[in-house]
C-alpha cells in the first residue's frame, strides 16, 4: 500500500475510533441518567481513543519514513564488493541504481548496477508491505485496547489534556531547537571564515570583493572581505524604505480606524492589503523598468547625475510594498485602544485630532513600534528588489542615487550554483546570514525595551 492510501486509511481508522468512543460514552451516560454521571464528557472519550488508535502509528509511520531510504541504501551499497572510496562516488553510484529502479536509466548498466537496482525494487516492495503491516496492526491494537479499557469512571479529559500538552511542548521545543541549529551551523561556518580573514577586516573594511585568486598571476581577484559597503547599502535601502512606509502605513491606519466611515473602511482596508500579497519579483520589475528609469530622468532634470540602478528606486519600491505591514498591524493596535479613552478624551473637549495625538497613538504605541520593526526586519531580509533595482556593486556611497548592494543580495550571490564550502569565498556567506542574525536579534531587544517603557494597563 502506497504512503499515502496507508495515510488516509489511518486517518480513516482515527475518526472510525473517535464514533466508536463518543457512542460507547452516550450509551454508558443514557444506561445511568445522563452525561452528568459520566466523569468527562463524551467527546473526550473519543479522543482518548482516537489518539490512542493514530498517535503511536503516526509516529511509528513518521520515524519509517525517516529511516527507510538510509537503511535501503545501506543495504544495496553492501552488495558492492568494490565501492568507490569517495562520498560522490558512492552517492553517484547509489543515484543509478535509483534511476535504474524507476525506469530512467538510459543506455546499458553493469551487471552489478542491474543486480542492485532489482535488490532495490525487491527491499522497496518488502518494506512497504512490513510498513502497511505494522502501522494498521498498531493502531487497530492500541485502538482496541483503549475501546476495552473504557468506562465511566475513566477521566478521559485529563488524560487528552496531558497528551496535547505533550504535543504542544514538543512543538514549542522543536521550534527552539531549530533555532538552535541554524545559529550553531552558521556560527561554526562563521568561525571557519574568520580563521581566513580576519574579523576586524570583515567588519571594518571598505573594499568587497570576494573573488578569491586561484593562482598567484590570476588578475580581478583581489579576494577583499570588507564588508562595510555592504552594511551601508543595506541600511541606506532600509531607511528609504522606512521613509517611505512608516508615514503612509501609519497615517492610512489612524485614517482607517478613526477617521474612515464603515463603507470607505470595507472598500479600502482590503484594497490596501492586496498589496501584501504582490510577489516581491513583480515589485522587482516594476522599480527596474518604471521607478529607476523615473528618478534617472528627473535626477538628470534636475542636474544631478544618477545611475540606471539606484539605492533611491529600489528603497521606494520597498517601501510600498512594507506599507501594509506597518498599516495593518498599526491599524489593529489602534482599533484595540478602549472606546472609554476616546469617549473621555472627547468628553473633555478635545477634537477628534487631538484625541488620536494624545490618547490613541500614546496607547497604541508599544503594538505600532513592534509593526515598525517588524516592517525593518522584513526591508532588511528583502533581495529580489534590490536585485533589479539597486544592482551588485559594493559600492561604499552615501549618495542615493548610486547603485549599491545589500548584505542578502551578496549572500545569494556567494551561492549561486555548485559551490564547496572550503573557501572564503563561499564561507563569507555565513558570516554575512550572522551578522543579520545579529542584526535581528538587537532589533527584538530594542522592542521589547519600547514595549516594556511604554507599556500601560487601561480598564
Amino acid at each position: 500500500m502506497q504512503t499515502p492510501t496507508l495515510f488516509a486509511l489511518l486517518l480513516l481508522l482515527v475518526l472510525v475510533a473517535y464514533g466508536t468512543g463518543v457512542s460507547r460514552a452516550l450509551a454508558a451516560a443514557r444506561s445511568m441518567g445522563g452525561v452528568r454521571h459520566l466523569a468527562s464528557l463524551p467527546g473526550y472519550y473519543g479522543t482518548h481513543i482516537a489518539l490512542w488508535c493514530g498517535l503511536p502509528a503516526l509516529l511509528l509511520l513518521s520515524a519509517w519514513l525517516l529511516f527507510d531510504d538510509a537503511i535501503l541504501r545501506a543495504l544495496v551499497m553492501h552488495s558492492f564488493p568494490d565501492k568507490p572510496d569517495t562520498v560522490a562516488g558512492r552517492d553517484l553510484l547509489y543515484a543509478q541504481v535509483q534511476n535504474l529502479a524507476a525506469g530512467n536509466l538510459f543506455g546499458q548498466a553493469s551487471a552489478e548496477v542491474q543486480a542492485a537496482a532489482a535488490k532495490l525494487t525487491s527491499l522497496r516492495g518488502t518494506a512497504q508491505t512490513l510498513q502497511t503491516v505494522i502501522v494498521l496492526i498498531l493502531s487497530l491494537g492500541l485502538g482496541i485496547y483503549a475501546l476495552l479499557r473504557f468506562s465511566p469512571e475513566l477521566r478521559a479529559r485529563e488524560k487528552v489534556e496531558r497528551v496535547l500538552r505533550v504535543i504542544l511542548v514538543g512543538c514549542a521545543s522543536a521550534a527552539i531547537f531549530t533555532t538552535v541549529g541554524i545559529l550553531l551551523s552558521v556560527l561554526f561556518e562563521s568561525l571557519r571564515f574568520f580563521q581566513s580573514v580576519p574579523l576586524t577586516e570583515f567588519l571594518f573594511g571598505l573594499h568587497w570583493s570576494p573573488q578569491m585568486a586561484l593562482r598567484e598571476d590570476q588578475v580581478g581577484s583581489s579576494g577583499a572581505f570588507g564588508a562595510v559597503p555592504l552594511f551601508t547599502g543595506t541600511l541606506m535601502v532600509s531607511a528609504i524604505a522606512m521613509l517611505v512606509a512608516v508615514p503612509v502605513g501609519l497615517m492610512s491606519a489612524i485614517f482607517l480606524a478613526e477617521y474612515a466611515s464603515k463603507r470607505v473602511r470595507a472598500a479600502a482596508k482590503p484594497v490596501l492589503e492586496i498589496l501584501a500579497g504582490v510577489p516581491t519579483v513583480v515589485y522587482g520589475f516594476f522599480a527596474a523598468l518604471t521607478v529607476a528609469p523615473f528618478v534617472r530622468d528627473l535626477a538628470t532634470a534636475m542636474g544631478l547625475q544618477a545611475s540606471s540602478e539606484s539605492a533611491l528606486a529600489a528603497g521606494l519600491v520597498m517601501g510600498v510594498m512594507i506599507i501594509p505591514f506597518v498599516s495593518s498591524l498599526s491599524d489593529d493596535v489602534i482599533n484595540a485602544v478602549p472606546q472609554s479613552l476616546r469617549d473621555g478624551s472627547l468628553g473633555l473637549g478635545s477634537t477628534r485630532s487631538e484625541m488620536v495625538r494624545k490618547v490613541v497613538i500614546p496607547a497604541a504605541l508599544p503594538g505600532i513600534v513592534g509593526g515598525v520593526l517588524l516592517a525593518v526586519s522584513r526591508a532588511i531580509g528583502e533581495t529580489m528588489i534590490v536585485v533589479m533595482a539597486a544592482g551588485l556593486a559594493a559600492n561604499l556611497t552615501a549618495n542615493p542615487l548610486e547603485s549599491v548592494t545589500t548584505v542578502t543580495v551578496q549572500i545569494v550571490t556567494l551561492l549561486v550554483g555548485d559551490q564547496e564550502f572550503d573557501s572564503p569565498k563561499t564561507l563569507a556567506a555565513f558570516a554575512l546570514g550572522l551578522m543579520l542574525f545579529l542584526s535581528t536579534l538587537v532589533l527584538n531587544f530594542i522592542a521589547l525595551h519600547v514595549v516594556k517603557k511604554y507599556r500601560e494597563q487601561y480598564d
